[in-house]
């Protein structure tokens, strides 16, 4: 499965796939049979975005490239550019599709994405042919299999963004596999609870499987575990994989984002964004781009160092993404 970002209309996303599932965030669903195996394009939607910060971030952590639809270049326009820089996505299409009457300067396009750290971004003026963009979705997903293989050999980090009671099959956990494989009749530890039960069955796409990889949105049937153990942020890994490291304060190298002046103070409230978390802290020292910050709640980093984590400031219109993080050590 390939996870896009798609920030778009519903009628491009309704172009590109068929329509799944909707919280936070839409998906658009498109199968293949290539090569006698089922492909999958999965197109991901924030909703509310640009009112709310959190699905563009939240669908970020989860995507391997993006599409951008252009309607107009405007401040909400350069802030999910550089939020798809931050969040490491380098691989994209910018699809330029002007409101009726309006004119859109695919040079000024082509400008702002360089300036963002997209450089690299193919831009589409003109009808959109978009068998020819799933065509290209479709290579990338080939060209990227050794990356995949690479974080599928990673320990279990599987970040919950939603969970419920099923009649006849019991507690149930759903998010995506940030990075290693999930698996019927695992042992799973549920943190910060520190809990653990056993994954009793697994679903993908509303299928039944043996196993969950890394990319894969995994509904995972716990037996053994109590409810009030989930909400939605905690992380599933294997006992004693050591996968994740605890935050409850961070020293931060800040690498600031390309068009924010802002300068981060002492007792600015900030958000971390990672594997799925959506962690509120306080700036508690600062010295330009060097912070210490304390977390309201544990955030939970990839104890390999591969965790990439956004900082944002959700009062700081019209560029609320502060940051990356290019440095982070736990305080304490």
């Amino acid at each position: 499965m390939l996870n896009i970002a798609l920030v778009s209309s519903e009628g491009l996303a309704r172009r590109l796939g068929k329509r799944g599932d909707a919280r936070d965030v839409e998906s658009y669903v498109h199968k293949e049979e290539r090569e006698g195996q089922a492909r999958t394009l999965s197109f991901l939607r924030p909703l509310r975005y640009p009112e709310r910060l959190r699905p563009l971030l939240s669908v970020l952590d989860v995507a391997r490239t993006g599409i951008v639809e252009i309607q107009r270049v405007d401040a909400a326009l350069g802030e999910s550019l550089v939020a798809f820089g931050c969040a490491g996505i380098s691989s994209g299409h910018a699809v330029i599709a002007p409101e009726e009457g309006g004119w859109v300067d695919a040079d000024q396009v082509r400008l702002v994405l360089e300036q963002a750290g997209l450089g690299d971004w193919s831009v589409h003026e003109g009808e959109l042919d978009e068998h020819a963009l799933r065509e290209s979705l479709y290579e990338l997903q080939s060209s990227t299999a050794d990356e995949r293989a690479t974080l599928e050999a990673a320990p279990l980090v599987l970040p919950v963004d939603q969970h419920f009671n099923v009649k006849g099959v019991g507690l149930v956990a759903i998010g995506y596999v940030q990075s290693g494989t999930v698996s019927k009749h695992d042992d799973i530890e549920v943190l910060p609870a520190g809990d653990s039960g056993v994954a009793r069955s697994l679903q993908v796409m509303d299928d039944d499987v043996g196993s969950a990889l890394a990319g894969d949105r995994v509904g995972v049937a716990l037996r053994g575990l109590r409810e009030e153990v989930l909400h939605r942020g905690c992380m599933l890994t294997h006992p004693g994989s050591g996968a994740l490291s605890r935050h409850d304060a961070s020293s931060i190298s800040l690498e600031r984002a390309p068009f924010q002046r802002r300068e981060l103070a002492e007792g600015d409230v900030v958000h971390a964004a990672t594997d799925l978390q959506f962690v509120v802290g306080r700036v508690t020292e600062a010295s330009g781009t060097d912070l210490s910050v304390a977390w309201d709640a544990p955030l939970w980093l990839r104890a390999d160092g591969s965790s990439r984590i956004v900082i944002a400031q959700l009062d700081a219109g019209p560029m609320r993404v502060m940051g990356v993080a290019r440095s982070i050590h736990p305080v304490g």
